[in-house]
């Protein structure tokens, strides 16, 4: 008997588990479903680092986002002209919504200090 396996194997031959061929209609019960995304871009910033903090704030409240630079921008380091912009980007059905919060302006405690005299004599010590 050998120890190669076979597909004849009953193993490998179980009819119970359907195998999914590239002409089947995605399943209905897949988490997360298969639909495709179109994303909108909802602001130009001055390279990826600003682009990463408009979409930490759009997260904070609930709408997925993006933030993307052309790659030889990023890897120069460049944050003006074509390769240096930074594309924030939602889902098309979170766009308006996106846009609105990007131009309410942030309100601040009034009761937050962020002058921080032990840092300022720390700095000074320096």
């Amino acid at each position: 008997m050998s120890n190669e396996l076979s597909f004849n194997d009953s193993a490998l031959n179980d009819s119970s588990i359907p195998i999914p061929h590239e002409s089947d209609p995605p399943r209905a019960g897949t988490p997360g479903g298969q639909h495709a995304v179109q994303w909108e871009t909802v602001a130009y910033t001055l390279g990826i680092t600003q682009g990463q903090i408009l979409v930490g704030r759009l997260r904070s409240e609930g709408i997925p986002a993006r933030a993307w630079q052309e790659g030889a921008g990023q890897a120069t380091g460049l944050i003006i002209g074509k390769l240096g912009t930074g594309y924030v980007q939602v889902p098309e059905e979170f766009a308006d919504q996106a846009r609105k919060l990007l131009d309410t302006p942030v309100e601040w405690d009034e009761e937050t200090d962020f002058d921080d005299d032990e840092a300022d004599a720390a700095d000074a010590a320096w």
